[in-house]
């Protein structure tokens, strides 16, 4: 979050006139100065039906079993809401999650699901396919919102993961939840301090050990490829430790400061920029014909399952969520 962070800022209306701890960047935006990715704070992409939901990594029984637990669990506000208001659907079911995707997480392990299948029993039956890295901002200064330099780190840093030992979690995980909340917060707050084992260690401090462990992966992938991208994507990322206003969130504020934008005519500006890019740099014909192609094929698919289904609605969603009582009851 500290190096890809890139929402240290916020509209107002957001809150909708609810009491926070944010600071005012002007009559629109609310910000937090040394913020990194409040879309990843208790602000943003997150959800109080979901405070008391931790499911363990340690084992893929335990995280499954945890998902089924809160996709069948009620939960009371959503029950005064009701599943269903003037004959109309307003919601699935009225628990915890609705469906196993709802769940918000930094990453969360993957597999790719039959027609049919809910995520939970696709996991159960065939295991991890990939893991989902959810927790990355998009970079409002670049087209694509991610560049080579990015990807090639996290390549490294997630290869390094897998090849590190990984104890299982006891106590951590509360001192993790934590850590996060600091960083989405405060990250670029110069000393500012993490738990790492129950002992107080500044972020600038564990960030350097780890990128400094993370170099023979990023070495051991460019002897594998050639030249020199990795180490130069780290060195990048080494940069924005030392100093951090080369990160993505200093950046945003930087330059709505300067220009004197709200957070909405940074974001406006920025889509306009990177709409205009891509009319400069339009798909060769080839490549047009075959995305056309691709979505014709699509509609014309979804037009065949919809004249061959079978029942209504309410029979498809009677049936998915007797899907998951009938895995806890196994």
């Amino acid at each position: 979050m500290y190096l890809f962070g890139a929402s240290p800022a916020l509209d107002a209306g957001f809150l909708r006139g609810r009491p926070s701890q944010l600071e005012r960047l002007d009559e629109h935006t609310l910000y937090l100065p040394y913020a990194t990715s409040l879309r990843m704070s208790d602000l943003g992409y997150q959800n109080n039906a979901q405070a008391g939901l931790t499911p363990c990594y340690n084992d893929l029984q335990s995280y499954i079993d945890s998902l089924r637990q809160a996709v069948s669990t009620p939960y009371p506000p959503y029950e005064k809401v009701g599943t269903k208001q003037d004959g109309e659907w307003v919601q699935l079911n009225t628990n915890i999650l609705q469906i196993e995707n709802e769940y918000y997480s930094s990453i969360r392990p993957k597999r790719v699901t039959y027609t049919g299948e809910r995520p939970v029993q696709a996991l159960a039956a065939r295991g991890v396919q990939y893991v989902e890295v959810r927790c990355l901002d998009i970079n409002p200064f670049l087209p694509l919102g991610i560049d080579l330099d990015e990807a090639r780190f996290l390549d490294a840093f997630l290869l390094f993961c897998a090849f590190s030992d990984s104890p299982l979690l006891n106590g951590e995980c509360s001192d993790a939840t934590d850590n996060f909340l600091a960083v989405v917060k405060e990250g670029r707050r110069p000393g500012l301090q993490l738990q790492r084992r129950g002992q107080p260690v500044e972020l600038q401090v564990w960030a350097n050990e780890l990128l400094e462990r993370i170099a023979d992966t990023a070495a051991l992938l460019d002897r594998a490829r050639g030249g020199e991208a990795h180490a130069a994507a780290l060195a990048a990322q080494r940069a924005k430790v030392a100093d951090a206003e080369l990160t993505p969130s200093a950046q945003v504020l930087k330059v709505m400061r300067e220009r004197g934008e709200s957070f909405e005519a940074f974001s406006l500006r920025q889509s306009r920029e990177h709409a205009e890019y891509f009319r400069q740099h339009p798909l060769a014909a080839e490549e047009q014909a075959r995305f056309e192609k691709m979505a014709s094929d699509s509609l014309a698919e979804q037009t065949e399952l919809e004249r061959d289904q079978d029942g209504d609605f309410d029979t498809f969603v009677a049936a998915y969520q007797a899907s998951i009582l009938g895995l806890i009851s196994n």
